[in-house]
């Protein structure tokens, strides 16, 4: 007949629930008359049970857990310090290091083994819910978290109940055991289990007369001579002898069972009817959550504050779903991970976008309705397998990305421009005007500002070209940084910024602020929308006129898309050197068209002819960003405006790419050449007293 394993955790340290751990084995022992197990699985105490009991084994769990024979009653000796009252132990290696080297699936096979060696294996688990822990509790016939009569110990011990019960662990299977009761005291192991919410299952007194002899003598209080501890432990074992609680608990179903289960093909609904369910039983509970909680009634800017209610959330939650017949649906405890988080992220945050916000290796996430996800990774669009449940989560992701930035999205105005905390750009777009749901495009921006040397490092452009880009902002040259859309254009100006001098004053002008330089004297403005009243707009035509009046060495425009380049060309005409803006396009002489474009959308009447001598004079430079087949970024042009001949606005070519063909993987196969010609400005700089080197502009 198999043993079973009883594993012991606490929610807190200083429970003394490795006193109880080596004790229970103890006494298990005496009272069943045959060999018991002790294993330490405490990580972060490791060799504790080494004082406690005074026992040091042959060899750690770290060698068991390597170990590749056969356990049998021979070979587990080689393993165990065995004691004469019956107790064998395997302790932890006293060297954290290698505590922290353990293999979990290597002893997961050891603890399979040792059931049939032992009747009962007692195993200190630790006060952390580590993978060393779970993997113990895998295996495991009854859990006993220790607590002790202290309000943060409850507290600890009731998140981690709430942590057990979440994963899908039989509530029947997790017992309260209390240590350290005193008879009078405010914290009643009757408080303890209302708080908890689970009934105490013992309570052992507190005797730290002798709790403290024995572990000066490195002996277990049950070894070391009768006592309030010692009597409490074995009237817990007695408890569960009695009560057969183990044989009882045998019966129960655990996790891992139903998950092994899970695969078979006659059981179960199909994948569809799975899927379905799912988003039922998120709806359900989403309904119920809002119908118990206030989920609306949480300060934005107060972290601690958003804990507590994501923790409040979590057991309710929890709470919930242990009302629903779940069995069909939430086959493992993953499963039941998976949608606990699934709706605390729907709930409280921006539901399975979450994780693709987490995950670095994303840059643009695609929205389209609640059945559709897409998002770019490495260059490459793919399709997510994870859903918002309807549109109402839809919905309530935008209304959670705008509020906390004063925007506003309704039928009236049914499109948005915002930001994400961490300054990811935002789009959304909602129905009338979208038809199939709402739309959310969120570009995604790295932690860490990239720098030219990261550019170059990703070839998009070469050490040449990014020194020559230097000293053209150094220059005070007036560019306009040329692209389609996700191209890079804002990653190429933020690169451009970090060039300028940190003694300059800049003022950028933005839609949606994305520019991120490392300067500390920079003025950010950003443009407002209409109130409900339909007034109050604050455009970037309007931003950029202020800017004059603002004292700026250098006005950046996010994008010009409209009557604000007439603004900004006449600032760059009119002393404000060195300012740069987007446009976009998808070659230098596209950029100019465009820029002719856009000037006659301020309706001020210009000939053609005055445009065009506007921009040869205004815009030194093109730099033209592209996204290639292959999905990376590179800069293609970089091309100098020599003004105009005849009707014509002139360009010459500094630097650009040229494609060769392309590799086995997909990958374009290039380089960048540089056309021999020397800008105008360089001979005017070298006038000054500047050196360039002339090597920049030749190839190799």
């Amino acid at each position: 007949m198999a043993g079973n394993i009883i594993t012991i955790i606490g929610g807190k340290g200083g429970v003394g629930k490795s006193q109880v751990a080596a004790n229970l084995a103890f006494a298990y022992a005496t009272e069943i008359k045959a060999k018991t197990l002790l294993l330490d699985f405490d990580q972060k105490a490791c060799g504790d049970q080494n004082i406690i009991t005074g026992l040091k084994s042959k060899k750690n769990l770290k060698e068991l857990s390597e170990f590749s024979g056969a356990l049998d009653p021979r070979s587990i000796q080689l393993f165990t310090a065995d004691h004469k009252s019956g107790v064998s132990f395997i302790g932890m290696p006293t060297e954290p290091i290698a505590a922290g080297q353990i293999n979990e699936e290597g002893l997961g096979k050891a603890l399979k083994a040792m059931t049939n060696l032992y009747p009962v294996v007692i195993i200190d688990g630790g006060s952390e819910l580590t993978p060393l822990t779970l993997k113990a509790l895998e295996f495991s016939t009854l859990i006993f978290i220790v607590v002790s009569p202290d309000l943060l110990a409850v507290n600890q011990s009731k998140r981690m109940y709430t942590d057990l019960v979440t994963m899908l662990f039989p509530k029947d299977m997790i017992q309260i055991l209390v240590n350290q009761a005193v008879n009078g005291h405010p914290v009643s192991p009757d408080v303890i289990g209302k708080q908890i919410g689970k009934p105490v299952f013992h309570a052992i007194p507190r005797d730290d007369a002798n709790c403290i002899a024995s572990l000066s003598r490195s002996i277990p209080a049950m070894v070391g001579g009768k006592g309030p501890f010692s009597a409490g432990v074995t009237d817990c074992v007695r408890k569960l002898i009695q009560k057969n609680v183990l044989k009882t608990l045998e019966k129960i179903a655990k996790p891992q069972d139903i998950g092994a289960n899970a695969g078979a093909p006659k059981e179960g609904p199909s994948d569809d009817k799975k899927k379905d369910m799912w988003t039922d039983l998120k709806s359900r509970i989403h309904k119920s959550l809002v119908e118990e909680m206030d989920l609306k009634k949480q300060d934005e800017n107060d972290p601690k504050a958003k804990i507590i209610l994501r923790e409040q959330t979590k057991k309710m939650v929890v709470e919930l779903l242990g009302k629903e017949e779940t069995k069909t649906i939430l086959a493992t405890r993953e499963d039941m991970n998976k949608i606990v988080k699934e709706i605390l992220d729907e709930a409280l945050g921006l539901g399975p976008l979450e994780d693709m916000l987490a995950d670095k290796s994303i840059s643009e996430i695609m929205v389209v309705g609640p059945k559709k996800i897409y998002y770019e990774q490495k260059g490459k669009v793919r399709k997510s397998e994870v859903t918002f449940t309807n549109d109402r989560q839809v919905m309530n992701v935008i209304e959670r990305i705008v509020a906390p930035i004063g925007r506003r999205i309704d039928e009236k105005t049914p499109y948005v421009d915002a930001r994400l905390a961490d300054g990811s750009r935002v789009h959304a777009i909602i129905p009338p005007c979208a038809i199939d749901g709402c739309v959310i495009t969120i570009r995604k921006f790295p932690d860490k500002r990239l720098d030219y040397k990261d550019l170059v490092k990703f070839g998009s452009m070469t050490e040449g070209m990014a020194d020559f880009l230097r000293i053209s902002v150094e220059a005070h040259r007036n560019m306009v940084v040329s692209g389609g859309t996700g191209s890079g254009k804002t990653t190429l100006i933020n690169m451009l910024g970090g060039f300028i001098q940190a003694n300059e004053r800049i003022i950028t002008c933005e839609d949606s602020a994305e520019l991120n330089f490392p300067q500390d004297h920079v003025v950010r403005l950003e443009t407002r929308p209409p109130s409900l009243e339909g007034d109050g707009e604050i455009d970037i035509r309007c931003l950029v006129k202020q800017t004059l009046r603002m004292r700026p060495d250098r006005i950046v425009v996010g994008e010009c898309r409209g009557g604000e380049t007439l603004d900004m060309l006449q600032a760059m005409n009119t002393g404000h050197d060195g300012s740069m803006t987007t446009v976009h396009s998808n070659t230098p002489r596209d950029a100019i068209s465009r820029l002719e474009t856009l000037v006659q959308y301020s309706g001020v009447g210009l000939p053609q002819k005055a445009i065009k001598e506007m921009i040869a004079s205004a815009v030194h430079m093109i730099i033209q960003q592209s996204r290639i087949d292959d999905g990376s970024r590179k800069v293609l042009y970089i091309t100098e405006i020599g003004g105009m001949q005849g009707e014509v606005v002139t360009l010459q070519d500094i630097f650009t790419f040229k494609q060769e063909g392309m590799g086995k993987d997909g990958k374009i196969i290039g380089k960048f050449m540089a056309s021999g010609f020397i800008p105008k400005f360089i001979e005017k700089l070298e006038a000054k007293g500047y050196k360039v080197p002339r090597g920049l502009f030749n190839n190799g």
